[in-house]
């Protein structure tokens, strides 16, 4: 919890010349479970306000909520402490709210106040007064007859009658004294596992000085490396807020994970006095796969706007069928809600912090106009996904079973995995609004709401199996069931992909044992079959890209495939287009090269510190390379046909690199250290 700060003018000052960051006078985030010390409440309602476990206002989990109950008619204050204002006539005010109106005729006055007599007497310094649904963030400067006193109390306050609302959520409880001239690096623009290629390196800065910003100096650095530095030019009032991009690029080798940061050194052509960084670690996937995008949908038969959004989302999938994997969680309310609402619907609900209905969430995160357009579809399916999900399901009596392979192209630590059992077509759940039948309708959670956590190598896969009796749902048709799959980050929300199980008493099981050898382009593979099962073909695939078909029962393939950074992917196919989940490997630098007589080839010193000697006996050079640990290509010399080689080395900074030796039999890669 961050605490509110006393401060004295002395205080204060020396605040002002030593700090670059803004000086907080309120500075809370609700972010424990109980009220915050020293803070009270007063006025009506002293019943009403709560710390809540959610973040409907737009800041973390935790936040101060006004109930409507019980229910009263007045003014409602929650008070902060007594605070030393002395000398400080003005101030910035910041607040994340979230307003929920009970009907569309209601209104609700919301502000903060100001007293300087120990709350006999309050002083509105912002008030706004609301009558739709929505967030509301709030900044704004703030002054007072309270201000510059010495013993000041600030409260948020509610006046009206709480039946108006559901509830008020206030977040990121801010006064502060701006600087002159601050920023703020936002956040890393760089999604948190990337497949590993060549990325931009963004970024989002926000101003928080008084001043303009016409320019600033960044530099970026990968592992503790400057790789980057750049003058970025810009037009930025206060709190105007925007999205850089550095102009090289970088490329990010599948194997490690990398910790960028951004460092911002100088504003409006001045250095700070202390620059402003923020990091963020980055991990390398091996490859992608096609995504297919998961919609959440959270609908209720009592809900009148729900009808227009599941037209929407109706026609949607008729588009895009195949395309897709979608579950709808029919929630409990407005009014009486869904009679089948279910605690597993509770759940999700609260995860995704959802109060009212109706609300899509796609591949994880909230569309902000409750229901899918084609164009935002489309944009996901095109969008390369980090894991690969294949299943099936059979049904015995009232039984399912279900199968279900996770695959991922990064080393997965702790994700989630969810299978929720839908129902296509339900007809039983009909409430107040009109409508009479209804799609996808979750009826169990298997392992449970919550998902079972998984730990996945790059490039391999974890099962999940389970059986339920789904007489003890709400399912009114056994044959009508559909088995939809996700792999899914528990904080940040996003998910890899999806899939629809395969409804087929025979799972699709993959292939076992890959192996991959490489001799020059010439790319050899070898498997073994599944564990179980009959397929009847193995796809293929190079780099991400489908590359040919092996008919069953041929475990072996060998082809030319040009490029350094390789990696191969197995698929097991089976009758009624049904497809394994894919098992990938990437070449190493060991697996890179055989058959190439690697021991008569001699580099030396290693250690090395100024200049490196390769000799050969048995074949001849034609071009030597090196790459520092980051895969850049540090130096190359062109041998013509050569049996020994000098490089200099000098100019290369202290640490590990990576030479490539390319000969007319085949390439080899040799580790040496620069002193």
């Amino acid at each position: 919890m961050k605490k509110t700060l006393l401060l004295t003018l002395g205080l204060l000052f020396a605040m002002i010349v030593n700090a670059q960051n803004n000086i907080y006078i309120i500075n809370e985030d609700f972010s424990d479970n109980a009220i915050p010390d020293g803070w009270t409440k007063a006025g009506n309602g002293v019943n009403n306000w709560y710390i809540s476990p959610s973040f409907s206002a737009g800041g973390k989990v935790n936040e101060l909520q006004l109930s409507w109950s019980p229910q009263f008619n007045g003014i409602a204050r929650f008070v902060s402490p007594a605070i030393d204002l002395t000398g400080i006539k003005s101030a910035m005010l910041s607040l994340d709210t979230y307003v929920s109106m009970f009907g569309t005729t209601n209104k609700a006055k919301i502000g903060v106040a100001t007293s300087s007599d120990g709350g006999n007497t309050w002083n509105s310094v912002w008030s706004e007064e609301y009558t739709k649904t929505d967030k509301y963030p709030i900044t704004c400067n703030i002054s007072g007859p309270d201000m510059g006193k010495k013993n000041v109390n600030f409260c948020l306050y509610f006046e009206g009658n709480s039946y108006a609302i559901s509830g008020i959520y206030f977040d990121n409880f801010q006064v502060y004294i701006v600087e002159n001239i601050d920023i703020e690096i936002s956040s890393i623009d760089v999604p948190k596992h990337i497949a590993q290629n060549r990325h931009d390196i963004n970024f989002t800065v926000k101003n928080v000085g008084e001043t303009a910003i016409k320019s600033f100096e960044a530099r970026c650095l990968i592992n503790e490396e400057e790789l980057f530095s750049e003058s970025f030019y810009t037009d930025m009032n206060y709190l105007d807020s925007r999205q850089f991009t550095f102009e090289d690029t970088y490329y990010f080798p599948f194997g490690n994970d990398y910790n960028i940061e951004i460092e911002v050194f100088r504003i409006n052509d001045e250095d700070l006095d202390e620059s402003k960084k923020l990091t963020k670690n980055v991990g390398v996937a091996l490859g992608n796969t096609q995504r297919t995008p998961m919609i959440e949908h959270f609908s209720s038969s009592t809900c009148d706007p729900c009808v227009a959004v599941n037209n929407i989302m109706a026609e949607l999938t008729d588009n895009n069928k195949g395309n897709y994997t979608y579950t709808k969680y029919t929630v409990n309310g407005p009014g009486a809600g869904d009679p089948y609402y279910t605690e597993e619907v509770g759940t999700r609900m609260s995860y995704y912090n959802v109060l009212s209905v109706p609300q899509v969430h796609f591949d994880g995160a909230l569309i902000d106009k409750a229901s899918i357009n084609e164009d935002t579809f489309k944009k996901h399916y095109n969008k390369e996904a980090l894991a690969d999900i294949r299943g099936s399901f059979s049904v015995t009596g009232t039984t399912i079973n279900v199968t279900a392979d996770f695959m991922t192209y990064f080393n997965a630590k702790d994700i989630k995995a969810y299978v929720s059992v839908n129902e296509k077509t339900t007809t039983k759940n009909t409430g107040t609004n009109g409508e009479t039948e209804f799609h996808h309708v979750m009826m169990k959670m298997l392992n449970d709401d919550k998902g079972t956590s998984l730990d996945i190598n790059a490039g391999e896969y974890k099962r999940l199996e389970f059986s339920y009796d789904m007489s003890n749902t709400n399912m009114e048709e056994i044959n009508d069931i559909e088995v939809a799959l996700w792999l899914q980050d528990e904080e940040t929300k996003e998910i890899y992909n999806s899939h629809f199980a395969y409804e087929s008493a025979e799972h699709c099981y993959p292939v076992r044992n890959v192996e991959v050898k490489r001799n020059g382009n010439q790319l050899t593979a070898k498997w073994e079959a599944p564990e179980k099962g009959n397929p009847i073909a193995y796809n293929i695939y190079v780099n991400g890209n489908y590359y040919s078909s092996q008919d069953y029962p041929l475990t072996e393939w060998s082809n030319w495939v040009e490029g350094e950074k390789t990696y191969i992917e197995i698929e097991a196919v089976y009758e009624n287009n049904m497809e394994s989940v894919r098992i990938a490997k990437i070449l190493s630098t060991e697996e890179n090269i055989f058959d190439i007589e690697a021991n008569n080839i001699n580099i030396y010193p290693n250690p090395v510190s100024d200049r490196l000697y390769i000799e050969t006996q048995t074949q001849t050079l034609t071009q030597i390379e090196i790459y520092d640990v980051y895969g850049r290509l540090q130096d190359y010399k062109t041998t013509r046909l050569q049996d020994n080689v000098a490089i200099d080395v000098e100019n290369l900074k202290s640490g590990i690199y990576f030479v490539k030796i390319n000969t007319e039999k085949g390439n080899i890669v040799k580790r040496i250290i620069k002193q």
